[in-house]
């Protein structure tokens, strides 16, 4: 639940607020002091299903398909909505090639015209298999 206090393993009062998310990185509130006793924490398996991912992949063909003249890496993304397609079909299918596929995704698509629809892709697969 995001804003919920969490207690303070020590017993002492604290400040901690739980925000969600997976980042063990230093706070700052707006006037720079720092935020102390911060735990962030998220789960995402099965956030999404394979409908969920079926969907995505038939949204980012029809953007590869829109902007293929302007990406370098198409062939290559192509590729891989064949893979995750294929994936899709397979009982059962391999989570560990959805897994490297969704981790790969969203450098091969970063600062491009298709980077929103792979991000979405990648964040389904991720939130079907975990």
């Amino acid at each position: 639940m995001i804003g919920r206090r969490r207690p303070d393993p020590d017993g002492e009062p604290s400040s901690a607020i739980h925000i969600g998310g997976d980042s063990i990185a230093p706070i700052q509130n707006v006037v720079g002091r720092d935020i102390r006793g911060v735990h962030q924490s998220a789960s995402v398996r099965h956030t999404a299903g394979p409908e969920d991912v079926r969907d995505l992949l038939t949204a980012f063909r029809t953007e590869l398909d829109r902007h293929q003249q302007d990406l370098g890496t198409a062939p290559v993304l192509r590729g891989m909505t064949e893979t995750i397609d294929a994936q899709l079909t397979a009982s059962p299918p391999d989570e560990g090639v959805l897994l490297q596929l969704a981790r790969m995704l969203p450098a091969l698509v970063v600062g491009t015209a298709v980077q929103e629809g792979g991000q979405a892709l990648a964040d389904a697969i991720t939130g079907w298999i975990g």
